[in-house]
């Protein structure tokens, strides 16, 4: 198990509240650059999110051993519209991000059920993204633009790297699933 994922899972609504903090110092005159730099940084080697087409997350979900249901973190700390929040779809090293959490609404889900979670939230225009933490990837988050932190990072801040494109997507999660033959979770 990856000793972060475990950590960030526990304090992850507050993560959420402070990258959102922090990313205001970026307006500040002649330190905002350097914020921004940082930020852009940490995105890009330790937590982010590649935006998925529709394809691409029904893509990953059949890559998957096993996919489970849980809350939109971001839909539940700033739950800034009425879509729905049981929308994230866990993959990958999401197991170690959400385990030994008690109380928490998650839950194994068949393939066909998360596909289906996900093609009902594309209907409502809520966009995909497939999370990862250390290069390891841990959630299809299906989430709105007005709750989505990794969007309102790039669009309210410009940091541009809180959630970009990548077109090898389902390719390179394919090739960490098989690498740590576990469904995308390595050891330590």
């Amino acid at each position: 198990m990856h000793h972060v994922l475990p950590f960030y899972g526990r304090y992850q609504h507050k993560f959420l509240k402070a990258y959102m903090a922090l990313a205001k110092l970026t307006r500040i005159p002649l330190i905002g650059r350097l914020v921004r730099w940082l930020a852009n940084q940490y995105a890009a080697n330790q937590h982010g999110g590649y935006l998925l087409t529709l394809e691409e997350a029904e893509g990953i979900i059949d890559a998957s051993d096993n996919v489970a249901l849980a809350p939109c973190s971001c839909r539940q700390v700033f739950g800034n519209c009425h879509r729905p929040i049981l929308s994230e779809i866990v993959v990958g090293a999401g197991q170690e991000v959400y385990s030994g959490l008690n109380g928490h609404n998650f839950h194994q889900v068949s393939k066909d059920e998360a596909k289906e979670i996900v093609r009902q939230c594309h209907h409502q225009g809520m966009m995909h993204t497939i999370m990862h933490c250390q290069g390891l990837f841990y959630a299809i988050c299906n989430c709105c633009t007005c709750c989505c932190v990794p969007f309102r990072l790039r669009r309210d801040y410009g940091i541009e790297y809180a959630i970009v494109r990548n077109k090898n997507i389902i390719a390179d999660y394919q090739k960490q699933w098989l690498l740590a033959g576990s469904g995308g979770a390595s050891a330590d």
